[in-house]
């Protein structure tokens, strides 16, 4: 099994990559980090990670000749199973609002909006408790309660309710993994989100949806 990190400037890529690398071992999945597009479109299993504003890292993934419409085209149309890590997961929604209005992939109906925490800090940065909205899985042996770890200003608001997976209490509801189909999104890093991120990354790459 093939699974294809996607480099398009936009993500630190050597932690994500070790953290699936560790949990593929033993099942002898290959990760590879790639800007080909013809590389992504025959991959098993995509992954989208993502750092920084919204509309860099929209503008970065389209810059990249070809990119777009080889993950559209293995996602959508073949359903490879589809992990957007933070801003990775946030270009899913339909429209980001971070400096501007930017247009993003629509795979999951939605806004990127500004969080809202009346008396904390934002960025939201550090660790949270999870609260498991719906169970998926991508989810299994993951808990309410367990801890990942965040750093962001922004969140994504699905537009339907059933495909918020689960969510922290930051001042409120804050979206952490949404999901429908054979897509799914974590707005926390899963690899640095010690035991809770590896067993997220191993249960994606044993998922069949």
């Amino acid at each position: 099994m093939r699974v294809a990190l996607i480099d398009y400037d936009s993500g630190n890529l050597h932690s994500a990559e070790k953290a699936f690398q560790l949990m593929g071992r033993e099942a002898g999945t290959e990760i590879v980090v790639t800007a080909d597009p013809a590389v992504a479109a025959r991959a098993d299993r995509i992954v989208l990670p993502g750092d920084g504003a919204f509309p860099a890292c929209r503008t970065a993934l389209g810059e990249v000749d070809g990119m777009a419409e080889a993950l559209r085209e293995a996602v959508l149309n073949r359903g490879v199973p589809f992990m957007g890590i933070c801003v990775g997961m946030q270009m899913l929604a339909t429209t980001g609002h971070e400096y501007r209005e930017t247009a993003g992939l629509d795979w999951i109906g939605g806004e990127v909006a500004a969080i809202a925490a009346p008396g904390l800090k934002v960025p939201h940065m550090g660790w949270n408790d999870l609260v498991i909205d719906r169970p998926h899985p991508v989810l299994e042996g993951i808990a309410t309660g367990d801890h990942a770890y965040f750093v962001h200003s922004w969140q994504f608001r699905v537009a339907d309710p059933s495909h918020l997976l689960a969510h922290v209490d930051y001042g409120g509801p804050v979206t952490a993994v949404v999901g429908r189909d054979n897509i799914v999104g974590t707005q926390f890093h899963p690899e640095k989100s010690q035991a809770t991120g590896l067993r997220l990354i191993a249960n994606f790459l044993r998922w069949k949806p």
